[in-house]
């Protein structure tokens, strides 16, 4: 379906925003691949004679859902622990954004260019938006974190670490 055209605003009411960690390292199998949830973030589509995209979100408010993986099931305190990580040191409680430069229109998908600002560095980056006939939206990217000068998580003195590619998914309906 064509993009219908006006503002269109997504967020925890009305879409998922997720990001996908892998885990590394010769202590791999001890580590969880992660699925975490953004609950505190807010997109606004307009699509008009110039078209654009802008996103901002809570650092905070990154919650563990799922971890697969690994030689034993996260526990309450593991998910904690996760969290309080992210926000201390990886995330260090900065807010992030995105807003376009330019958007690109064919049909009903998008490519969107812009920049990301993650803890307090902004670089650019490119991702694909689709509308599918139910007015289903969904966006994906992936962020590579030593691109904006953040040291992915590592434990075991090394042997078991974050994957330095994370991928970052919006779905939702407009």
């Amino acid at each position: 379906m064509a993009i219908p055209s006006g503002t269109h605003r997504l967020g925890p009411d009305n879409a998922t925003l997720s990001v996908r960690t892998k885990r590394g390292g010769a202590a791999a199998k001890a580590g969880h691949d992660l699925l975490i949830r953004v609950t505190s973030w807010d997109a606004e589509l307009v699509v008009a004679g110039e078209t654009s995209i802008e996103l901002t979100a809570d650092s905070t408010s990154l919650h563990v859902i799922e971890g697969t993986g690994g030689v034993q099931s996260l526990g309450e305190e593991d998910v904690a622990n996760i969290e309080q990580t992210i926000d201390d040191e990886v995330l260090k409680r900065r807010d992030i954004r995105f807003v376009s430069s330019s958007v690109s229109t064919d049909g009903d998908a998008m490519h969107a260019e812009g920049e990301l600002t993650l803890v307090g560095a902004t670089r650019p980056i490119g991702f694909d938006v689709t509308v599918g006939d139910d007015g289903k939206v969904s966006a994906g990217a992936v962020v590579t974190q030593s691109e904006w000068g953040m040291t992915p998580y590592t434990a075991l003195w090394g042997a078991l670490k974050v994957a330095d590619d994370v991928e970052v998914v919006l779905e939702g309906h407009l």
